[in-house]
């Protein structure tokens, strides 16, 4: 959903880049209104999407999943929710984030589709170092993961899961690029705008 409506501002602003050449004519109005409602859209919904991904992710009917680091050094963590282990169906990916030796984060996963998830462990950005299985019979257990050895518990659904999670960073960077395009735009915009008021 939030691709669709970075593409729908990317657009907006380049036609809004367009109409800020309209000088003149019945369109001069109608053109600085698209603008300016161009401008507050994009500007409310990146506000509104930066505060929600800054809050803590606590998501109803979610299982808390605690992982701590346990080995000398920093891991880049997964998790990886499926739907069934054989097809390696996969519901969802989050990126735990970088820990540190004796350090711990705290991620909160949707498991209403499924009961079981897997952990998956980087060193550096392509050495996957860490991969284990775990099941969830009782979802209103929360869990806590202690990562004491480098282990690979599934060398076919390891290749899966880190399949999964080059496709999940694949899909950040590109979105990372169309909103750095958004936000240069939208600078642009609000750029001509003041000036044309001056």
């Amino acid at each position: 959903m939030m691709a669709f409506i970075v593409l729908v501002i990317f657009w907006a602003c380049v036609i809004s880049l367009f109409l800020s050449k309209v000088k003149r004519g019945r369109g001069v109005e109608w053109a600085k209104l698209f603008r300016i409602v161009t401008i507050v859209f994009s500007i409310s919904i990146f506000t509104y999407w930066f505060i929600k991904k800054s809050a803590v992710g606590i998501v109803e009917d979610s299982v808390a999943l605690q992982v701590i680091n346990k080995l000398p050094q920093p891991l880049d963590f997964y998790a990886v929710t499926i739907n069934d282990s054989e097809t390696g169906k996969v519901i969802d990916t989050r990126h735990i984030g970088t820990i540190r030796p004796e350090y711990y984060r705290i991620e909160y996963l949707k498991m209403e589709k499924s009961d079981e998830y897997w952990i998956v462990g980087y060193l550096g950005k392509k050495n996957l170092v860490y991969f284990s299985q775990h099941a969830l019979p009782n979802k209103n257990i929360d869990q806590i993961i202690e990562i004491r050895n480098y282990i690979n518990q599934s060398v076919r659904l390891s290749d899966l899961a880190k399949k999964q999670v080059e496709a999940y960073n694949y899909e950040n960077i590109k979105m990372g690029i169309w909103i750095t395009l958004d936000f240069l735009l939208l600078f642009l915009n609000l750029i001509l705008l003041i000036r044309s008021r001056k």
